[in-house]
């Protein structure tokens, strides 16, 4: 058995799509288990640009399967625009599976997000207007249509009908919105449910399969820990659960069957939308890694606040993932630096703090407190091992891993799948 873990240890928007590419080229199979297309991936390979939302990165490996687990809420449209863009790039997506017991996200999600989040005003959270919260409600609800539903036709008809009429209850009397068309929606979904159905079965049934046959299994996570509903910055968090425990049940697979995971971290932090940011730098530095880092969201295009690397987030993350390798990633964005603070506690009201907390506010008052280490000034992006590194760029690297309490296993110095460094001594169970 050969099952790997990728999560994101900070607020999502990590690299992720780049290392599940990098460990995907072993796999056997690549699941995603939590999240939809409010997540994105951006995998380069030979300087071509794929952005993933709702397909598993490992589409871009022949031979491998891909699914889209239960615990996935999945957009029809968007599922059919990725396909599309990728078959006109070439890619082989005959090898995609749906879960029969994914939910489904529809038109009235998207707009009782957006009006949710244009009443909450100044207190919004920032979401991205998917439609992913409200989907996930309905879930909740027992009230809401799931893949299984396309695969008898007339059943899904009456059942979207009967939504739509509720949802639109909801969206002019309680949002003050406008309804939306009934008529048109019912046309646009009921062809999709015929398109979606040859992908829909029991994907759980096929992960078990290839976990008992000893297969390599890739579980692809989606955002990050820190916007886990129950773990993270609530209510600054998404509506799934991006950890490791979150992989198990969103691909219906037990919790044993996980033996590593990978939390992959950026150099530095950042986060998109409202929330506590102690590390936050609004100030030229902050500006020089954005520019430097590209820190644009691939789903939406926001602009991402940007921050010193914060060790008592990866710290936390590390626990509740139970991770047992750290990929470092976008070293790179950190060469035109002088000198770098890595935090490895908050200071509140006198107190040193080195465990994350739940209390917001104390987390809105709280500083951070850094070690200061030497910048490398320096081109990284040619390094092809670990000896390749200048010495500052080890001694930051170490400095991480003492924080932390977890060994840095994977380097990434560019977007290239060969400027992926992989540290001597990091076995990946799926690359044996």
């Amino acid at each position: 058995m050969s099952v790997t873990a990728v999560v994101g240890a900070q607020w999502g928007d990590e690299g992720k799509g780049k290392i599940i590419d990098v460990l995907a080229v072993g796999a056997d199979m690549v699941v995603r288990g939590q999240g939809g297309n409010n997540a994105g991936h951006t995998v380069v390979i030979e300087d071509k640009k794929y952005a993933l939302h709702l397909i598993p990165s490992g589409v871009l490996n022949p031979g491998t399967d891909n699914v889209i687990g239960n615990g996935v809420v999945l957009d029809p449209k968007g599922f059919f625009e990725e396909l599309e863009a990728l078959s006109a790039d070439g890619v082989d997506v005959s090898r995609i599976f749906v879960s029969d017991r994914a939910h489904l996200v529809f038109p009235y999600h998207k707009e009782i997000d957006k009006l949710n989040e244009i009443a909450k005003g100044a207190s919004g959270i920032g979401t991205t207007q998917m439609g992913i919260g409200p989907c996930y409600e309905d879930k909740a609800a027992r009230i809401g249509l799931r893949a299984g539903d396309v695969l008898r036709p007339d059943r899904f008809a009456v059942k979207l009908a009967d939504r739509i009429d509720a949802a639109n209850d909801k969206i002019v009397k309680l949002l003050g919105g406008a309804a939306l068309d009934k008529e048109a929606m019912l046309a646009e979904y009921v062809d999709y449910a015929k398109r979606l159905a040859p992908y829909v079965t029991d994907t759980g049934v096929l992960v078990d399969d290839a976990i008992k046959a000893g297969g390599r299994v890739l579980f692809e996570g989606a955002q990050g820990a820190m916007l886990d509903l129950d773990l993270g910055t609530y209510p600054y968090v998404t509506s799934s659960h991006p950890v490791s425990g979150g992989f198990t049940i969103g691909s219906g697979v037990g919790g044993r069957v996980i033996d590593e995971v990978v939390g992959i971290t950026k150099a530095y932090t950042t986060r998109v939308g409202a929330g506590p940011f102690v590390t936050e730098l609004l100030n030229a530095t902050g500006d020089l890694i954005r520019e430097r880092g590209h820190e644009y969201g691939t789903t939406t295009g926001r602009p991402r606040r940007c921050g010193w690397f914060d060790g008592v987030v990866v710290r936390y993350s590390a626990r509740i993932n139970g991770t047992t390798t750290t990929a470092l990633m976008l070293l790179d964005v950190l060469d035109a630096l002088d000198e770098i603070n890595l935090c490895y506690a908050y200071e509140h009201e006198g107190r040193e703090i080195v465990n994350f907390p739940s209390d917001l506010e104390l987390l809105e008052e709280a500083k951070p407190l850094y070690r200061t280490v030497k910048g490398w000034n320096q081109d990284i992006t040619g390094c092809r091992t670990y000896e390749d590194l200048p010495e500052a760029a080890k001694a930051y690297i170490a400095a991480i891993e003492e924080i932390t309490g977890v060994p840095v296993g994977i380097v990434s110095v560019g977007p290239g799948r060969d400027q992926t460094i992989i540290r001597p001594g990091f076995h990946h169970t799926i690359m044996r």
